[in-house]
């Protein structure tokens, strides 16, 4: 009876952990279980296996529980069907056929700035080659050794030392222009924009971000990341380039706030159909989420992604090899943002006292102007 009683209270705790991030508020200890989706997930089926070891078929208390218990796993599994195999490609496979020209590599890391090793680091870099890095987390020793060991190779660089956890530093072998560092919600919180131009003489548009966390310590609401990654999206859905948005979004890729991000800026995730590519925590391999994000215009397809060394941070560094394509665009066309969809950028937008809902094409203003009737 006793073991009974334990296995319901540990997957009604876990259910109900799994729907806190349905309550609309944007309160840290309401958000933050968006992060443990997987091992919420986990904690619930484990409770479904063990409550059939003491299932009694005569109690209806059992039926009703174990009918709560598989209504919310289901729930718990619809949020991350995406990031396996179960479900296609978002971003399809390159062409047999591409140019070394039309090839891009990217490399994120967060590295932690009180961290101290970077041999790891430097070696995976020196290794893989990419053509463009973001460093996150990044104070003046950082982008010293950074110099130092990388320099001479990434001639093009937008710096951002920061003794606040939210330095960043972009290195680049690909000629950038239109640089700049912006502070689009928080004076102490940078972002970095800059165009890029490929080999093959192409631009496109990359947006480098870092925002707050839902965390006490940092920040006790989610209105800050929230908003500049709807900013960031606004103007990734504006972008006469192609756009690729990267950095620690600290946000898990299946939240609404970074799924709403995703659809407003019309870009695509390469990690759907693929996996989860967790990021965050590297030294704990059961407290793992994806919190760093690559997300690309549907012109770019997937050559090469995953996660790279682990270097002493609390992040892996990601990687994405990508190939530019653009006559094959339509094969994988972005989801349309919904006039539902532009509504919900108002609401958060406006959070602030922001007018960015000026920004919204005319067309989706009328149609969330006959929802708000």
């Amino acid at each position: 009876m006793k073991l009974r009683i334990v296995f319901q209270v540990v997957g009604l705790i876990a259910a109900l952990l799994s729907l806190m991030p349905l309550i609309a508020a944007d309160f840290w200890w309401v958000r933050i279980f968006d992060f443990p989706h997987l091992q919420l997930t986990g904690f619930t089926l484990l409770a479904i296996i063990l409550y059939f070891v003491t299932f009694n078929p005569k109690w209806i208390n059992d039926y009703l529980y174990i009918t709560v218990l598989l209504g919310c796993f289901v729930f718990q599994c619809s949020k991350i069907l995406d990031y396996t195999p179960i479900v296609g490609l978002e971003v399809l496979e390159s062409s047999s056929q591409v140019n070394d020209e039309d090839r891009l590599k990217i490399y994120t890391a967060n590295v932690l700035q009180s961290n101290k090793k970077n041999e790891k680091l430097f070696d995976e870099i020196s290794e893989r080659q990419p053509d463009l890095i973001v460093f996150t987390e990044t104070n003046d020793r950082w982008m010293n050794e950074i110099r130092i060991a990388i320099g001479d190779d990434y001639p093009y660089k937008v710096e951002q030392p920061q003794d606040n956890t939210y330095g960043m530093l972009v290195y680049s072998k690909l000629p950038l222009s239109n640089t700049s560092v912006q502070f689009m919600v928080d004076p102490k919180i940078p972002s970095i924009h800059a165009q890029v131009e490929m080999r093959n003489g192409n631009l496109f548009q990359l947006y480098a971000i870092h925002p707050t966390p839902p965390m006490p310590q940092h920040n006790d609401m989610s209105t800050d990341r929230d908003t500049e990654l709807m900013k960031t999206a606004l103007m990734s859905n504006k972008s006469e380039l192609p756009v690729i948005v990267l950095g620690d979004f600290n946000d898990v890729a299946w939240s609404d706030s970074t799924e709403l991000t995703k659809t407003v800026a019309k870009l695509l995730d390469l990690r759907i159909g693929r996996g989860f590519y967790n990021t965050f925590h590297a030294q704990y391999f059961f407290f793992r989420w994806p919190l760093d994000h690559i997300l690309i215009a549907p012109q770019f397809f997937h050559e090469e992604s995953g996660t790279g060394v682990n270097f002493g941070s609390d992040h892996f560094p990601s990687y994405a090899y990508l190939t530019y394509e653009p006559a094959r665009a339509k094969e994988q066309k972005a989801v349309q943002p919904t006039a539902e969809d532009w509504r919900q950028v108002k609401d958060q937008m406006s959070e602030q006292g922001m007018e960015e809902f000026g920004e919204m094409p005319d067309s989706y203003r009328k149609a969330v102007e006959s929802l708000n009737k």
